[in-house]
């Protein structure tokens, strides 16, 4: 099967549009869906950095949704014509999988990151027969199709604007369910959200929607004008004081924070805005050491990582487009399309910030 993929070649190169190559069909529990729109997501870019550990050429792309042309045995209850949402991958027997936390998977690394499993890597190739990293994500779907385990494909309402809908299986996925499932954020409750970028204003959303107070921090006042919009009380990140602020803002401190930006300054500013006994989670891959200010981690506080917004795939992206379907969580206003042959246009903007959400539309 042929059809055009947008390849990464190199580290440094631009992303190119060309002809790829299907050498069989799904097997046993994997689907072939064709893609309606696929997400952009800053892990996809931060292929450039990872110093060679992310093997290339690839089809990156883990922000697919489409629909099910095609099903590998019985496909886990998948069949032709059913509308989907890719998420990660995920083993399903390690005990992080069997405890309804697939995000910590045992082998989240070797099925997501590093490209797919390594029995595949010849069923993907280019024109010419050379070999692409056959799985990002457990997708690839910087494409007009991919091959997926049917356990990360999840099907949503046929109604629903599919060519959207991408998004949901991670980058709003993690914001949303950063405030939902790690903090179980509620009304009354108050989330300091530092950085509003797709997984910030997600988390901005998620807690205005579950009923809390919400302040947001961001350097980038058309960003912080977003965060207004969605219910949050906006803070420029150059104001004097942030803590003190927050802490005046919220009535003795945040119960719940969200970095979402890696900055150690801001991070112990989060800390520091929290109340006794309050909870700082991070999403943000950090690439250098974290120094911790005195008297940031005292009184209770604590500090945590979330991956993948702590979500079982099945159980939140319905639970996010019923959100959206009752005007509670509207993630299609941070959302800018393009055609697959604008995906590096759709990389400056998404670099710069004049987009926050690209979408790629094969």
């Amino acid at each position: 099967m042929r059809f055009d993929a947008a390849v990464l070649r190199s580290y440094e190169d631009p992303f190119a549009v060309e002809e790829v190559i299907l050498n069989a069909g799904p097997g046993e529990g994997e689907v072939l869906v064709r893609i309606a729109g696929c997400g952009m997501c800053r892990t996809d870019l931060a292929v450039r950095r990872s110093a060679g550990r992310s093997p290339l050429p690839a089809v990156l792309g883990h922000e697919g949704a489409g629909v099910v042309v095609e099903a590998g045995g019985p496909g886990r209850g998948l069949n032709p014509g059913d509308h989907v949402v890719l998420s990660f991958d995920s083993c399903g027997h390690c005990r992080s999988c069997l405890g309804a936390a697939p995000a910590y998977c045992d082998d989240f690394a070797a099925l997501n990151l590093f490209g797919g499993r390594a029995e595949n890597a010849t069923r993907f190739t280019d024109a010419a027969g050379g070999t692409l990293a056959p799985r990002w994500f457990g997708q690839s779907s910087f494409a007009a199709y991919a091959m997926v385990p049917a356990r990360n494909a999840v099907r949503v309402d046929p109604t629903l604007p599919l060519e959207l809908l991408g998004p949901l299986g991670c980058g709003f996925l993690t914001g949303a369910g950063a405030v939902l499932n790690s903090f179980g954020a509620g009304p009354g409750d108050t989330v300091a959200v530092f950085g509003a970028g797709a997984v910030g204003l997600a988390a901005v959303m998620a807690a205005t929607a579950a009923g809390a107070v919400v302040v947001a921090v961001d350097r980038h006042p058309e960003r912080l004008a977003l965060a207004e919009k969605f219910g949050a009380i906006p803070l420029p990140a150059a104001s004097g004081d942030l803590p003190g602020r927050i802490r005046r803002l919220t009535d003795g401190g945040a119960r719940f924070a969200l970095d979402t930006t890696g900055s150690a300054p801001l991070i112990n500013d989060a800390l520091r805005s929290l109340r006794p006994r309050g909870h700082l989670g991070l999403v943000a891959r950090l690439h250098t050491e974290l120094p911790l200010e005195t008297g940031s981690l005292d009184r209770g506080r604590r500090l945590s990582h979330i991956c993948e917004g702590d979500a079982v795939p099945p159980l939140m992206i319905p639970r996010l487009t019923g959100l959206w379907q009752a005007g509670r969580f509207p993630f299609d206003q941070l959302i800018r399309t393009y055609p697959l042959s604008g995906i590096n246009e759709a990389e400056a903007d998404c670099e710069t910030g004049r987009v926050v959400k690209p979408v790629l539309i094969p």
